[in-house]
């Protein structure tokens, strides 16, 4: 904004400078959205191999890795298989 505003960077046209600021945006919103698909997937009734294949699917692209990845997954196992 700063080099905006001392006439360092120029746009054509509004639709420019839109058009790069969503660019630039567009990778920190797909990750938060593969952030909270992680916080609210849980097993409830699938089995093992289909909650883990969900959980893979909803991690690629989170940058989520080990230790908090390790927790969402645990937080999102039924209860009784957790335990054991």
């Amino acid at each position: 904004m700063e080099d905006l505003e001392e006439g360092i960077l120029e746009y054509g046209s509004t639709e420019k400078f839109l058009a790069t600021i969503k660019k630039e945006f567009r990778e920190g919103e797909k990750e938060s959205v593969k952030v909270a698909e992680l916080k609210k997937l849980e097993q409830e009734g699938k089995t093992m191999e289909e909650f883990v294949q969900e959980f893979r699917r909803a991690a690629r692209g989170s940058r989520y890795e080990e230790c908090p990845l390790i927790e969402e997954f645990k937080r999102g196992m039924n209860a009784t298989i957790r335990r054991r």
